[in-house]
């Protein structure tokens, strides 16, 4: 009489014991997620409450509520849609637009330091738009076209600059630091050579602001980040595999080159779009996507957590800029600045939560 091996069946008990096992992962991932969703939603929707509320002429809750829907007073009617909702819906498209293009950036290039701003792009966006007020003379929307033109300018610089068959992280985020040090410099000479009235006027595109944001501005910011934000959708299949690297990349059947190019792009324009609305506002493309990775605490890269954190840091900073330090008013790229800049310097020193070395 023959006697079968158990062996197959103790492989097939372990192969459905590692599928159990990640289900399991998936779906605390999967609820992990959605708790941190929730819980920015709830932050943001009460930043919102406190933004709406709070000023000169200060409103209820339920007043504010009521302006914002058009409904009780027309002068909190006024104050809420004319002065305050604008402001809120600016800060949460700019965070949003700034955290996704720097989520976008750290994952196709594997590197925590590649961020816009450093990178130089939010500087090529700002020196564009400087250059059409001050140089130009050009007012209203064009500038928007302006700032556009130069972060799309920076970041072919550094394209070119960086690559030598092929983009490798470290030299693109070596040279694009060149680059933002170049644009730095001569937006500060466009600075330094303006009329003193003209310089304040370009203040916001050099220290980023929401403060005026409204109108045909608000208008294409919103619709340039809900239409960029469904293009990072479509490019997001890639990402998984890109934070592989190249090699394993190629081997899931990605074209690395091409998704790369056509991711960095989008993330440039969701740049160009905030800047040319509220200017740069510091270190949020930093930031966001770190503390969305702290947050789901499983090592990965989320764009939707990213962005979320984004929306919220600036409408934060925002508040805490208008109404925490006292008699001083602060727009919220100083405030960000003051929180990104300490993390910058943390991440710098090569070390990351865990204690081991960060990875450049």
């Amino acid at each position: 009489m023959t006697v079968s091996s158990p062996a197959p069946a103790r492989g097939a008990a372990a192969a459905a014991a590692a599928a159990d096992r990640v289900a399991a992962l998936r779906q605390a991932r999967r609820r992990r997620h959605a708790l941190v969703l929730t819980v920015t939603l709830a932050l943001g929707l009460a930043l919102a409450a406190v933004a709406l509320a709070l000023g000169a002429a200060g409103l209820t809750p339920g007043r504010a509520l009521a302006g914002a829907l058009g409904l009780g007073d027309p002068g909190d009617v006024f104050v809420v849609q004319r002065l305050r909702l604008p402001r809120v819906l600016a800060a949460l498209f700019a965070g949003a637009a700034f955290a996704l293009a720097g989520a976008l950036f750290q994952s196709t290039l594997r590197n925590p330091l590649a961020s816009p701003d450093i990178l130089g792009v939010s500087t090529g966006a700002s020196l564009g738009a400087v250059w059409a007020l001050l140089g130009l003379g050009v007012q209203g929307v064009a500038v928007a076209g302006f700032a556009f033109g130069g972060a799309l300018a920076a970041a072919l610089a550094i394209w070119l600059l960086a690559w030598r068959r092929g983009l490798h992280s470290i030299r693109f985020v070596l040279v694009g630091v060149g680059v933002a040090y170049v644009c730095g410099s001569l937006l500060a000479w466009l600075m330094a050579r303006a009329e003193v009235r003209e310089a304040q006027t370009a203040l916001r595109w050099t220290i980023g602001s929401v403060a005026d944001v409204r109108g045909t501005p608000l208008a294409l910011l919103v619709v340039g980040v809900v239409v960029l934000g469904a293009a990072a959708v479509a490019v997001s299949r890639t990402q998984p595999a890109l934070t592989l690297g190249d090699d394993n990349a190629r081997a899931l059947g990605v074209r690395v080159d091409a998704a790369r190019v056509t991711t960095l792009l989008v993330a440039v324009g969701l740049v160009a779009v905030a800047t040319s609305a509220a200017g740069p506002i510091a270190f949020v493309a930093l930031v966001a996507p770190a503390v969305a990775r702290g947050l789901l605490d499983d090592g990965g890269s989320d764009l939707v957590a990213s962005t979320a954190v984004g929306a919220v840091l600036v409408l934060a900073a925002d508040v805490v800029g208008q109404h925490a330090l006292g008699s001083l008013v602060a727009p919220a790229g100083v405030v960000t600045g003051i929180v990104g800049a300490p993390y910058l310097l943390w991440l710098l020193s090569g070390r990351s939560s865990s204690g081991r070395k960060v990875r450049a």
